[in-house]
């Protein structure tokens, strides 16, 4: 089990180079999946390992089914939603309904403002997943998930 968790983080960051979306949740899923597990279990390693499994298979469903129409939604509520208020729609193709809270934005020490996001998705087929992601505003005024 000692093997696996480098095997698994040198997997994660091989796969970074040239991610998609998917394979970017499924990255950042994983990272906090792991952490969740390490805290826990009492097994710190087994927890961590079975922790970035479910993190990485959350992470990359809810990648997966994101496409152009939610990250405009994403990038929306970022820009003009309240801190701690939630936002639902759903995605017309995929029939995925989303919630999105935003939290308070900050500005970075090299002035680039950041704001934390809560995504939670269900899927047609009823499973339902949640991820906390991290975003940043462009110069140019588009939000820019964090993978």
């Amino acid at each position: 089990m000692k093997k696996f968790v480098p095997i698994l983080l040198s997997l994660m960051l091989m796969s970074a180079c040239q991610a998609n979306r998917a394979q970017n949740s499924a990255m950042l899923g994983s990272l906090v999946g792991a952490s969740a597990g390490a805290l826990t279990f009492k097994n710190k390693i087994s927890g961590a390992a079975i922790g970035a499994g479910a993190g990485m298979l959350a992470g990359y469903i809810i990648g997966n089914e994101m496409d152009k129409y939610d990250e405009q939604q994403v990038s929306q509520v970022l820009e003009t939603t309240p801190s701690g208020r939630e936002t639902i729609w759903v995605n017309p193709d995929t029939h995925t309904r989303y919630k999105a809270t935003p939290k308070p934005p900050r500005r970075e020490k090299n002035g680039r403002i950041v704001r934390d996001i809560t995504l939670q998705g269900r899927m047609p087929n009823g499973k339902k997943e949640t991820i906390h992601a991290h975003a940043y505003r462009s110069p140019n005024g588009t939000w820019h998930l964090i993978q």
